[in-house]
């Protein structure tokens, strides 16, 4: 059974548990705080439609409950620039359905609009409940913090386009987090979307992200599931660092700048089903040597790499640094002008008993249809290693001596630097998501160039 189930089941539950506990009325001429003090564990505090100012603290085991009766805004938390605006301190909270704002923009402090930090008796906090809420500030917008068995779902988190990236908090930050759940949240403009640090059996799933400099962010993290998410408009789709066991599947990113996927010290894990497109450096922000890549792979090894789709990247795939013991198959790379770029001196087979992947710019043939080439693809050659350590020959790259260098190369394979082979490519791409979010209303895939971006393949 699904585990948004189980979340919306936990809803209930504690929802049918504060049926034990009574149900209070706040109006905003009310001291909000006052009632939170002396409230019981199991009571539902809700809060009718109006402005709420202050910062408040909840250290009873109960349920804040938000009204959208009255005006569009309902219940509105205001922080007034400053401090958290909610600080739980308690398991079995749930916040639901309130409009957060204005909360301080100290990160130090880690200003917070909803914020759980302090570990109870000693152990995590347990079954918070964090749904259906509105937050927009220029801080961190939901801080979780030592806790376990929480739900987080189907929050909208807002930052403050006014402050650098850097200077902006994460939409939603789990530290020290254990099996809990995070879906169907929207965090945009904020710095990360999600960012996740010493996490462990946690699943993120179909959250949207966008406009932030990477969407998800993983880092000393182990044994977590991310699965169907959509990112766009971000430097890193998914930026995934110095953590093992990860479960990366069916994930989307679209016109990223830097990165559709970063992974960096990232082992023993399995990037599965993922769709990226368009990965491509603005052309304000270009220097020699950036350029946007679909997959980077940064000294990690162990990892198996299958059935994902990379679709108009400056650089499809970037291997460096000992990533090795990769299994790579199943893939579609479409449309990169530089389908991959492989530093080591280590050679590569991209294949697994008998299927390889699929090269937009396979020239072999297939005489027996069994739908694998009969010639092996070799993405990459002495001369494009050349390139890759001196950008600067790009500007020679069709002159003859160039030419006449790879016809040495072809006719003389003793001289061919170590790379790349795929001995089964694949003479068919895997199909582009028909539900893709961001991603589908704005393209039309094909197997060669995309419409949209049928023009970047010639860009020097």
């Amino acid at each position: 059974m699904h585990k948004k189930f189980f979340a919306y089941l936990l809803l209930f539950t504690a929802t049918s548990l504060s049926a034990h506990g009574k149900t209070v009325m706040v109006s905003p001429k009310d001291n909000l705080q006052q009632v939170i003090n002396t409230s019981s564990d199991g009571d539902i505090v809700k809060l009718v439609a109006g402005h709420y100012v202050g910062n408040f603290v909840i250290s009873k085991q109960i349920t804040l409950r938000g009204s959208n009766e009255g005006g569009k805004q309902g219940s509105i938390i205001d922080a007034q620039g400053h401090g958290h605006a909610l600080v739980l301190k308690n398991s079995h909270i749930t916040i639901d359905n309130l409009n957060i704002v204005n909360w301080g923009d100290d990160l130090t402090e880690q200003n917070s609009g909803i914020y759980s930090h302090e570990k109870v008796d000693h152990n995590k906090a347990d079954g918070l409940i964090i749904s259906n809420n509105r937050l927009s500030g220029s801080g961190f917008g939901i801080w979780l913090n030592h806790v376990t068995n929480t739900q987080v779902f189907n929050n909208k988190v807002k930052g403050n386009l006014a402050l650098r990236s850097a200077d902006r908090g994460n939409g939603i930050q789990v530290a020290n987090v254990t099996h809990s759940h995070v879906f169907d949240n929207e965090t945009s403009q904020t710095r990360d979307g999600v960012y996740v640090i010493s996490s462990q059996n946690n699943l993120i799933e179909n959250n949207v992200m966008h406009d932030l400099r990477y969407g998800i962010h993983y880092m000393y993290s182990y044994d977590n599931t991310v699965i169907n998410n959509t990112a766009y408009n971000t430097r890193a789709g998914y930026a995934l660092m110095s953590s093992r066991r990860l479960t990366i599947k069916d994930n989307k990113t679209s016109d990223s700048e830097d990165y559709g996927f970063l992974l960096n010290f990232i082992t023993e894990s399995t990037f599965e089903g993922n769709y990226i497109k368009d990965v491509w450096t603005k052309p304000e922000n270009k220097v020699l040597g950036r350029d946007g890549k679909g997959l980077f792979v940064y000294n990690s090894a162990y990892n198996t790499i299958k059935n994902n789709r990379i679709d108009t990247a400056e650089i499809g795939i970037h291997l460096t640094a000992g990533s090795e013991n990769t299994k790579v198959y199943g893939n579609s790379f479409i449309n990169n002008p530089v389908q991959v770029k492989y530093v080591s001196n280590k050679k590569q087979e991209w294949s697994f008993e008998g299927k390889g992947n699929y090269w937009s710019n396979y020239l072999g043939w297939d005489m027996n249809g069994d739908n694998i080439g009969d010639v092996i693809f070799e993405p990459n050659d002495g001369i494009d290693q050349l390139i890759w350590q001196y950008p600067e020959m790009k500007m020679i790259m069709d002159s003859p001596v160039v030419l006449i260098l790879r016809w040495i190369q072809k006719e003389f394979p003793v001289l061919k630097p170590p790379g790349v082979k795929d001995s089964f490519p694949l003479m068919r791409s895997s199909a582009a998501p028909k539900k893709a979010g961001h991603i589908a209303s704005s393209l039309q895939v094909s197997d060669g160039q995309s419409e949209v971006h049928a023009n970047k393949a010639n860009q020097p």
